[in-house]
């Protein structure tokens, strides 16, 4: 299905009527998401009966969209069913089984994660809305189901979640380049166990998105031999985790402190209570408010949201150097 398209057929065409005539002022780039929103709440509408009368085990949920998407709404979708006694079975990506750990029956399916598997319009919401008072979405425990006693260390752990990929079909846009990592770890080494993570390919489910060279790991290892990194401790593999993902899961459930990057690498971090700053330059998530919106629910993390790197800096030095009340 073409990106932003729905089914042509009266009811989707009285929606995009009526969005029009409210939202008609709103650039047509971040209007249909408007329509999705409203077509995702119809949609819902069919089971009713399924999800409040009958509650019988029926429901089988498919994805094969992005990671941020599936962290969104995907699986907090799953969750609520499984809490309602409706779940029957998931299907996703490769290494998604930990995610879904509730699941009675999740296969991984997908080899390839795709722009058009996120317009799945089953689920409570698609990518991007003004309205995140979700119904069928429940909060995720993954921190209580993975806290573990293997990844503790003397001080408090913080990892930087970084990305350097594809933007838009063009280069990258936000990423912590090595002279902000160079601040922000000599500023905080002292203080925290500071684990760093930038997935490789091999590591994860790719999806339409390149991954380029930052060239920071070799510098790391040079210029600051205490971070860790988390693809070492993947090699190490204390845990025997099943996979990068499994592993990710088990080392971030110890944390409190996150430093992200907007996608899924923030919405992961955002699973894990505690505190998360996203490094955000553009995108829709600041029209529709994501991570002042969205992002909290994933756990009730604090979240804050930098949009240049100076920001990032001051972040780090009220929040994390500081340590302000982070309520």
């Amino acid at each position: 299905m073409e990106a932003g398209k729905i089914p042509d057929n009266i009811i989707t065409k009285l929606i995009s009527l009526y969005v029009r005539l409210r939202f008609g002022k709103l650039h047509w780039g971040v209007r249909y998401y408007y329509r999705d929103t409203y077509y995702c709440q119809f949609v819902q509408l069919k089971y009713i009966l399924r999800d409040y009368v009958f509650r019988k085990k029926y429901k089988e949920i498919s994805f094969d969209g992005e990671f941020a998407p599936e962290l969104e709404f995907v699986l907090p979708f799953a969750y609520w069913h499984y809490k309602n006694g409706t779940l029957k079975s998931t299907r996703g990506a490769k290494y998604t089984k930990e995610m879904y750990f509730f699941s009675p029956d999740h296969e991984e399916v997908y080899d390839v994660r795709t722009n058009e598997g996120n317009y799945n319009y089953e689920m409570p919401r698609i990518l991007y809305s003004h309205n995140y008072n979700m119904k069928k979405w429940a909060m995720v425990p993954l921190k209580e189901t993975y806290r573990n006693d293997i990844y503790r260390f003397d001080k408090p752990i913080l990892i930087i979640a970084n990305r350097y990929n594809m933007e838009w079909n063009g280069p990258p846009v936000s990423f912590y380049s090595i002279e902000l990592l160079d601040f922000m770890i000599s500023r905080l080494k002292n203080k925290f166990t500071i684990i760093y993570n930038r997935p490789r390919p091999q590591n994860i489910t790719m999806d339409t998105s390149d991954i380029y060279d930052l060239d920071e790991f070799d510098w790391l290892e040079k210029t600051h031999p205490e971070v860790i990194l988390m693809e070492d401790l993947y090699k190490e593999n204390k845990s025997n985790a099943r996979n990068f993902n499994h592993l990710q899961l088990m080392v971030y459930a110890n944390a409190d402190h996150f430093i992200s990057i907007h996608g899924g690498t923030a919405a992961l971090a955002s699973y894990f209570k505690g505190i998360n700053l996203i490094l955000s330059k553009k995108g829709p998530e600041h029209h529709f408010g994501c991570f002042q919106k969205l992002f909290p629910k994933l756990s009730g993390a604090k979240i804050l949201h930098a949009k240049t790197d100076d920001e990032v800096k001051q972040y780090i030095e009220t929040y994390y150097v500081k340590g302000e009340n982070l309520q």
